[in-house]
């Protein structure tokens, strides 16, 4: 029966014409569908099994226990691979192994569509990713390298595939070959009709962002990784350079007249776009304080991706901004690391799983804008700029779902480590306050 509701439910096609309209449809999680939904049937009825109980495994089980696993004879073992990891992971991965071992021989036989394997293996690479070890993301990276293969290099599933090998490969440590698919995702969901064959390593940021909505989101998220790239790899006045242009950009993406109210999909796009600015002003006022700009010039920058990062999140709850018990004061609502989404966003087909993913991480990013300006605050010394560092800590911990008492439990994308310096910070501070109320 649950497979069943997987088949009609979850694999379902998307109908609505406002998701259509703002190409979320383009970006859903796919599992191998046939243009009709559900399973491929010319997969078979094993395979089919197969992806149905993949996709239970990952969906509906819990994290559970971590697992060691034992690297396949014909790999190189190395330490990593003695890293612990979810065991739904490595089930999910094994029920897409048995997956592949049916349909690529069917593929060559000409009996299946090219889509169907092109989707099973996006989805192994992304829970091989997933996993965390460097034998992972080297098997993701793999397994994108061979769909990239087999797409022509334009539309929008080419360029988040460019994006996603970008990203796998700064995180394996390869520069050379993460600037080169940053620059050919720019290219491609920029202009169509630009060659994608360059071997340029240098990223050209284009006068004006993508057309259309899935152009933007792609373009908008490459920016995110160049930001990050050049600020880590010590390229400060690059990246200073790139962030400044990328605001101005995203800045200048404006939706069409929306109807009152605008649909869902086209706030959830507005979202995904305002929180990839609030990424990029993080990342600029931590590259503006590295280049010794005066920290004011910081905190500005941080204060705004704190509200915008607050605003998507309060948003994708159905929550106001201003505190409810008086909502005709400018105090901000309390943090909400445990309000559930939208409904709008949870039953849609196309919608839940990036809606689902903006929300974890603007309330990390929530988080991380007021710690810094805690930190800037702090450094300031005096009384009066301790009592502000402590009150942007205490809503840092908040965001990060604990309480200023340190009770409660960290929220999702929240590490036990990233929470115990929050903890810490804010710790040192109130001991500090209380030390200069002693003395005075």
């Amino acid at each position: 029966m649950v497979l069943l509701w997987i088949e009609k439910v979850e694999f379902a096609p998307e109908s609505d014409k406002n998701c259509i309209e703002w190409e979320w449809d383009v970006e859903a999680e796919r599992w191998g569908q046939s243009q009709m939904g559900g399973t491929d049937p010319s997969l078979g009825f094993m395979a089919r099994y197969g992806v149905r109980s993949a996709w239970l495994e990952h969906h509906w089980t819990s994290p559970g226990t971590l697992k060691q696993v034992k690297p396949p004879s014909n790999r190189i073992s190395s330490f990593d691979d003695a890293t612990p990891i979810e065991r739904r992971l490595e089930t999910t991965r094994s029920f897409l192994d048995g997956v592949l071992d049916i349909a690529l021989p069917k593929e060559s036989a000409g009996l299946l569509g090219l889509q169907t394997v092109t989707d099973i293996l996006i989805r192994r690479a992304d829970v091989s990713e997933r996993m965390g070890t460097k034998t992972g993301l080297s098997d993701a990276r793999y397994d994108l390298q061979r769909v990239w293969s087999r797409l022509p290099a334009e539309g929008p599933l080419a360029s988040r595939i460019a994006l996603k090998l970008g990203d796998l490969n700064f995180r394996l440590g390869d520069s050379d070959n993460a600037l080169a698919w940053w620059a050919r995702c720019i290219r491609m969901s920029s202009s169509s009709t630009e060659s994608t064959q360059t071997t340029s390593l240098i990223p050209v940021i284009p006068a004006s962002p993508p057309s259309s909505p899935a152009g933007q989101r792609v373009f908008a998220s490459a920016l995110v990784s160049l930001s990050a790239f050049y600020a880590t790899s010590g390229q400060l006045r690059q990246a200073q350079a790139l962030e400044e242009s990328a605001l101005d950009l995203l800045r200048s993406i404006r939706a069409p007249d929306p109807p009152s109210p605008p649909s869902s999909p086209q706030t959830l796009h507005s979202l995904y776009i305002l929180h990839r600015t609030s990424l990029i002003s993080i990342h600029l006022a931590e590259v503006l304080y590295a280049l010794k700009n005066p920290p004011a010039q910081s905190m500005r920058w941080l204060s705004q991706a704190a509200q915008s990062s607050e605003q998507v999140a309060f948003a994708l709850s159905g929550l106001p901004t201003i505190h409810p018990k008086a909502p005709d004061s400018k105090i901000p609502h309390p943090p909400s690391p445990d309000a559930p989404l939208l409904a709008d966003y949870s039953k849609s087909v196309s919608m839940k799983k990036p809606a689902k993913s903006l929300l974890r991480d603007a309330r990390r990013s929530a988080a991380e804008a007021w710690n810094l300006l805690g930190v800037l605050h702090e450094g300031k010394g005096d009384v009066q700029s301790l009592k502000t560092s402590l009150d942007c800590y205490e809503r840092a911990l908040g965001w990060a779902g604990v309480a200023s008492n340190g009770s409660g439990r960290t929220g999702e994308g929240i590490l036990e480590v990233e929470w115990k310096a929050l903890w810490g910070n804010y710790g040192r501070v109130r001991e500090a306050i209380h030390a200069k109320a002693t003395e005075s």
